[in-house]
């Protein structure tokens, strides 16, 4: 029996938490505001993902709460909301083109990646197949658990794949003048507070509906279509502050970097390969779909080489903020992404993957 009172021992986790939240911030902020001196691109987001990354395989207590997490979210979906205007939309014709070719490049991806990791790794066949597929990381990790897949090696995989294109994206985009390093113009008002509480009063408003129906990432596209309609009704005409958008920014970065958070270091290790091969794959892939759009639409490079990153949703839509990308072209070919894996994944498990009986032996 424990000689610690139970009231004592909860207060000195809750203070954990709260100094291990106050400890991922700073790091995610110095990290940031880094990466945004030294004129990197995507600094703010790049900078917090890999300086808390870096002190979480170091062994610090970095976490973000689920309510921090959801703060986060909305004010990055109100900011891509504020955004949208009717020059946005120009391209909306070239939509069911350019998403039937994504529901065809998640297909190639995920077997592609599955193949060579069985071929170079030894993987078994749902795991491969799981490991493959872009996106959807928690409905990933449910079925891999549920059908005794590697679970640990899944997350790596998937885990190193957001990590890379959050970071190398932006700066690639950058090198070859696809994209712009100067930081983005979102708006040239800021709202005054009554506009700015009818924005978050709104947004969670959106979002919380959005979440009784179980739709996917529903408190950042809640927020952002709340932001869409009342900006693009002219209702508001101004955005978030500056610092406000910083902080989404640092924040989202922060999120990602808690990953490693998860994974040991041994488990690090002994998969890294495995991830980065089948990264290059992936990419690979997705390249060969990217070339076919921009050589048959009008739709910029950019936008589709951001819509077609097999990155998380959330990742690639700050990306999208912070590289003058069209979000409403990005935001709806992640979300298709999103509902084409979480929809064809089981399925294609039990077709491909090993059967249940192999499973449970």
């Amino acid at each position: 029996m424990s000689l610690i009172p139970a009231s004592i021992s909860s207060a000195v986790a809750d203070r954990a938490k709260i100094f291990g939240t106050l400890e991922t911030l700073v790091i995610g902020a110095a990290g940031g505001l880094l990466f945004l001196w030294i004129n990197l691109p995507g600094g703010l987001i790049s900078g917090a993902m890999v300086a808390v990354g870096f002190a979480a395989l170091s062994g610090r207590p970095v976490t973000m709460p689920p309510v921090l997490t959801q703060a986060v979210l909305v004010l990055l979906g109100i900011t891509l909301g504020s955004l949208v205007s009717r020059q946005l939309i120009q391209h909306m014709s070239a939509y069911p083109l350019t998403i039937g070719l994504l529901a065809l490049a998640t297909f190639c991806t995920t077997f592609g990646s599955s193949f060579y990791l069985q071929r170079f790794h030894g993987w078994d066949q749902t795991s491969a197949l799981l490991a493959g597929s872009p996106g959807a990381l928690s409905q990933i990790t449910m079925l891999a658990a549920e059908k005794g897949a590697d679970v640990a090696a899944i997350a790596v995989v998937q885990t190193m794949r957001v990590i890379i294109l959050t970071a190398a994206l932006p700066l690639l985009l950058a090198l070859t003048g696809i994209a712009s390093t100067a930081p983005v113009e979102v708006a040239s008002l800021i709202a005054s507070p009554v506009e700015l509480a009818v924005l978050a009063a709104a947004a969670v408003a959106v979002a919380l509906l959005l979440r009784l129906a179980k739709f996917p990432a529903s408190w950042m596209f809640g927020a952002m279509i709340a932001s869409s309609v009342l900006h693009g009704t002219d209702l508001i005409e101004g955005g978030l502050p500056p610092w406000m958008r910083g902080v989404a920014l640092v924040g989202i970065g922060a999120v990602i970097g808690t990953r490693f958070a998860r994974i040991s270091k041994s488990t690090l290790l002994s998969h890294i390969n495995a991830g980065l091969g089948s990264f290059a794959v992936a990419i690979a892939i997705s390249a060969v779909f990217v070339t076919v759009i921009v050589l048959s639409t009008t739709v910029r490079f950019a936008d589709v080489v951001v819509a077609f990153a097999p990155g998380a949703m959330d990742a690639m839509l700050a990306l999208a903020l912070t590289l003058h990308i069209d979000p409403i072209f990005v935001g709806a070919h992640h979300l298709s992404r999103f509902v084409f894996v979480s929809i064809t994944t089981p399925g294609i498990v039990h077709l491909f993957g090993r059967p249940q009986e192999d499973v449970d032996d």
